[in-house]
C-alpha cells in the first residue's frame, strides 16, 4: 500500500452494546463493575457504564489492520485516554474511527487516528507506525 500524507486509510463506525462490554470483560479478564453495573458507575460519580479504554483502543487499531490486511505491519501504537465512552443500556454507543496518513518516511508511515464518540474525541494522540 502506498501512503501519501493526508490520505484517509480507513474509516468506520463501530456500535457497542452492553453485551459487547460483557464479552470484552470475559476475553480480557477486566471485570471492573463500572463496565457493566449502572449503580456502581453512579456511586463513583461516572455518567454511566463505560466501555473499557483498552476496548476502545483495540477497536481503533482494528480499523487500520482491516485496511492493511496485515497486523504485523504495525510496529508501534500509542494513545492517550481523554474521555470515556458511555454505553447506554438501550441505545449502546457508536464509536467513529478515521485513520489518516500523518507522515511518511523511508521506514514507513505514521497513521493518525481520530476516535470519537458523538462530538467528543475519546482517544488523544492516537497514532500507529506502519512499516512499508
Amino acid at each position: 500500500m502506498a501512503f501519501t500524507v493526508g490520505d484517509v486509510v480507513a474509516e468506520r463506525e463501530i456500535h457497542l452494546t452492553r453485551e459487547s462490554l460483557v464479552r470484552y470483560a470475559g476475553a480480557s479478564g477486566d471485570f471492573n463493575p463500572i463496565h457493566y453495573r449502572d449503580d456502581v458507575a453512579a456511586a463513583v460519580g461516572l455518567p454511566g457504564v463505560l466501555a473499557h479504554g483498552m476496548l476502545t483502543m483495540g477497536i481503533a487499531s482494528s480499523v487500520v489492520v482491516s485496511a492493511l490486511g496485515d497486523a504485523a505491519a504495525i510496529t508501534e501504537y500509542g494513545v492517550r485516554f481523554t474521555k470515556p465512552v458511555v454505553v447506554d443500556p438501550e441505545a449502546g454507543a457508536d464509536v467513529r474511527v478515521v485513520a489518516t496518513v500523518g507522515a511518511v518516511d523511508e521506514a514507513g508511515a505514521r497513521i493518525d487516528l481520530k476516535v470519537t464518540f458523538g462530538d467528543t474525541t475519546v482517544l488523544g494522540k492516537a497514532q500507529l507506525r506502519v512499516a512499508i
